[in-house]
């Protein structure tokens, strides 16, 4: 493919690169009250990028016509798939921000030009094909995230929530490379079609341990146990704009990108690496269960939530089949929505005088003193639970279906034992809002774009959600076939 059609095939990042630094300077030249502005123009910018990549998400487009710059860059429906989640995401987090940072007089127009940036290494990271275009990719997105979560120099949580990214990021990169130079020097090659190949005789036991420290790297990125500890001090501090951030588009890139390294790089070693993913799979889902119990700060409990719900999507990665990638995509499609949804309620937590409330307390009795509010909380939640008939309920369900079709009965069973564990802290919300005197402290109002945002998640999860099943079912379908080309 020559160096035309290549370029042809990576627009959607063209368009976020140039429009990153464009908007850079421009916040630079006009500085802080062009902050508005430069929010609008980089929500613009997303929808425009969602458009360019839909059509190839529709047609379910795979195969060498999707491969850019010699196999490094993968335009195919798999990573067109996750980059509509990805750029969806982030809009909200750049329309949220505004409101939350204008309040406390933190608003700085670099904001949405920093979400762009990620956005742009996330575009590689689900995209690539190559080792060094990995790694590229999700260093970008990691620089970018570093500030975003220091974002508020003046705040010590924040501070604090950036060093600790930053220390943890940098050892999970280490590993990751340590991982790469393995698969490297035993294969002779960084390209991921080739790797698998090289493989597809056995596996050497230098190859074995690359593989080890690569799935270790990226289990930081993905937040799955045993590498989770940095998720709730770094959800907690960042603000919160951020932490919505961080919880649904980062965690879309690091899912797809796992996926495409085990099936496309590591596809003919499955058994080599699903005992780890199966692993890491039922301890994130009891660990992210059993540690959200205790936790009276909504932002940590929701930190756990997402370490729970990794723990779901990686039974549908251990299934190592067609069906069990596209239920993991149909799982993380519905899980942004949640999580979305969820992170939009804690923004427009805010006491009389606008200050954002995180206690779990001052949700008592919030039905009554809120009620549209405590209902949209509770759809949110119980679809979270899993609990019928919420969509969040099917993402649950076809993840299971597809561990069972592959043969893992025991793995969805402890799965959906574990799930009942889960269920227990989000009731336990659910009671505090509608049975616990009211603690009348969230009384702030919020924006329509808030009410908005939330209406819109709120409908979705709903049961008018299953009415969109066989056209996203249909969409993960093509999307996950993309990636058992050599299969």
């Amino acid at each position: 493919m020559d160096f035309a059609a290549s370029l042809s095939l990576i627009v959607p990042e063209l368009v976020l690169s140039v429009s990153s630094l464009v908007l850079l300077l421009a916040a630079a030249w006009m500085g802080d009250k062009a902050s508005q502005l430069i929010s609008t123009i980089a929500c613009v910018v997303l929808a425009v990028c969602f458009v360019l990549v839909a059509p190839s998400v529709c047609a379910g487009v795979s195969g060498p016509d999707t491969l850019a710059f010699g196999g490094q860059f993968h335009a195919d429906a798999f990573a067109g798939f996750a980059k509509l989640m990805i750029y969806a995401a982030s809009g909200a987090t750049i329309l949220v921000a505004p409101a939350f940072f204008g309040r406390i007089g933190a608003m700085r127009a670099e904001f949405p030009v920093l979400v762009l940036l990620a956005v742009v290494g996330m575009s590689v990271m689900v995209s690539a094909g190559d080792l060094i275009a990995f790694y590229i990719g999700l260093e970008l997105n990691s620089l970018a995230s570093y500030v975003l979560a220091a974002f508020l120099r003046s705040d010590t949580r924040s501070s604090e929530a950036g060093l600790k990214y930053f220390v943890l990021g940098a050892l999970a990169s280490g590993i990751l490379l340590f991982g790469m130079s393995l698969v490297y020097g035993f294969t002779g090659t960084t390209d991921f079609d080739g790797i698998h190949l090289a493989l597809s005789n056995g596996l050497p036991t230098g190859a074995m341990f690359g593989l080890v420290f690569v799935l270790a790297g990226l289990a930081f990125k993905i937040s799955a146990v045993p590498f989770h500890m940095w998720t709730p001090d770094v959800y907690e501090g960042a603000p919160t704009p951020v932490t919505t951030f961080f919880a649904s588009a980062p965690k879309v890139a690091s899912v797809a990108l796992t996926a495409r390294v085990a099936m496309e790089m590591f596809g003919s070693e499955v058994d080599a690496w699903r005992p780890i993913v199966i692993f890491a799979a039922l301890a994130s889902i009891i660990v992210g269960a059993v540690g959200a119990i205790g936790q009276s700060n909504i932002k940590r409990l929701l930190a756990y939530s997402s370490i729970n719900n990794i723990g779901f999507l990686l039974i549908g990665l251990a299934a190592a089949t067609a069906a069990g990638v596209s239920a993991m995509l149909v799982y993380l499609a519905i899980y942004v929505v949640m999580t979305v949804g969820s992170f939009v309620v804690v923004l427009m937590m805010k006491d009389e005088n606008g200050q954002q409330i995180e206690g779990i307390a001052d949700l008592a009795g919030l039905s009554r003193t809120r009620p549209v509010l405590a209902w949209c909380f509770m759809i949110q939640l119980f679809s979270l639970a899993g609990i019928p008939p919420l969509f969040g309920f099917w993402g649950k369900f076809v993840v299971f279906w597809a561990a069972v079709d592959a043969g893992l009965f025991a793995l969805a069973v402890l799965g959906i034992a574990a799930s009942v564990i889960s269920a227990f802290y989000y009731i336990k919300i659910v009671k505090i809002m509608f049975f616990d005197e009211p603690a009348d402290t969230i009384r702030g109002e919020s924006d329509w774009v808030h009410w908005a945002l939330l209406a819109i998640c709120t409908v979705l999860i709903s049961p008018f959600g299953f009415l969109l099943t066989a056209w996203l079912g249909n969409l993960a379908d093509q999307a996950a076939a993309a990636l058992f080309l050599l299969a």
